[in-house]
């Protein structure tokens, strides 16, 4: 064990006391390194975030304009206490990133969420070489395989067009940040048609859009009764299912976009029409191929099926254990 370790656990979340910051803390905080802008790691109430560039608009947003943010451009140095810290892509969501931690010639890595599939809406993961890893296990089960996400899309788009031509409106959830915006984009590669977004939605695309990302043209959903939404692609937030938001669409299908549609079962239990195997997070294979990569003599797994990576990983003769936090699961 390292006597000094450079991220310990506490109340108020990850700390590093050489650099007197915390890594996505769950509390507020004077200092916090944010990898990215899911609820879960980007919470309000600290003074200082220091965070990489291309998030700072969803900082922003989320945060609103009032709290202190620190934008830095991805593998740019930073001086915390003693440390020497720097953001590297993560491929999670736009902004995402790593936090590369050096001190006294040690280095540890938090890799917040990740994901290794190709992404048109963010910078792809880069391989980071420390002597710890802190690595998600979200989806560590060797079950989780994704598979190509242009052949995903593509069977989004062709169950959007037979819902078509039944004259019933497709409603596909998935969530607001990241999720919805990928898909978006991945289908300029079948259609340039306009699609309808819910009110959460609708707020972060336009962060995206102002960031230069390109997706298809969408319209809020909006009040006006006499819209019609037969043949339509509506994309929604899963918090919107089942709730009288729904009524609008009239004769309608589901769909939902997350790597637990994997899982029959899952799909099956969450009440939808269809389920499509697109996450933003790395598979069981990503896992591996990504912990391996980063030649760490100690690898700390949160937020997920820790245990079976945990295993492997000791079987392979590298020590790796389970450090508890409380961040989500939600894919």
């Amino acid at each position: 064990m390292d006597p000094q370790p450079l991220i310990t656990v506490t109340a108020n979340g990850l700390y590093c006391p050489p650099g007197d910051f915390y890594v996505d803390p769950w509390q507020p905080v004077q200092t916090a390194v944010i990898t990215h802008g899911h609820g879960d790691h980007l919470r309000y109430g600290s003074a200082r975030y220091i965070l990489a560039r291309p998030g700072a608009g969803i900082a922003r947003q989320r945060l609103g304009g009032e709290r202190e943010l620190e934008p830095v451009d991805y593998r740019a140095p930073v001086r915390l206490g003693t440390t020497t810290v720097s953001l590297h892509p993560a491929g999670h969501i736009l902004g995402s990133a790593q936090v590369r931690i050096e001190h006294e010639r040690r280095v540890w890595v938090v890799s917040g969420d990740y994901k290794r599939q190709p992404d048109p809406t963010c910078s792809p993961f880069e391989p980071v070489v420390c002597d710890v890893f802190i690595s998600e296990a979200t989806f560590a089960l060797p079950i989780y395989r994704w598979p190509d996400t242009a052949q995903v899309v593509g069977e989004i788009y062709r169950w959007w067009q037979a819902n078509r031509e039944r004259g019933v409106a497709s409603v596909l959830f998935c969530y607001a940040l990241g999720k919805a915006q990928r898909v978006l984009s991945e289908l300029r590669a079948f259609t340039d048609e306009s699609v309808f977004v819910h009110g959460a939605v609708d707020s972060l695309t336009g962060v995206y859009r102002r960031a230069g990302i390109g997706m298809l043209g969408t319209r809020p959903v909006g009040t006006d009764k006499k819209t019609d939404f037969r043949g339509a692609l509506i994309v929604a937030p899963p918090s919107a299912a089942g709730t009288p938001w729904m009524r609008r669409f009239g004769e309608h299908v589901t769909g939902f976009c997350s790597g637990w549609m994997r899982v029959r079962g899952d799909r099956r239990r969450r009440g939808y029409d269809r389920g499509f195997v697109i996450s933003d997070h790395a598979d069981w294979p990503g896992l591996i191929e990504t912990c391996t990569a980063s030649r760490a003599k100690r690898i700390l797994l949160t937020h997920g099926y820790s245990d079976a990576l945990q295993r492997y990983f000791n079987e392979k003769g590298v020590e790796a254990s389970a450090l508890q936090t409380s961040y989500g699961d939600e894919d």
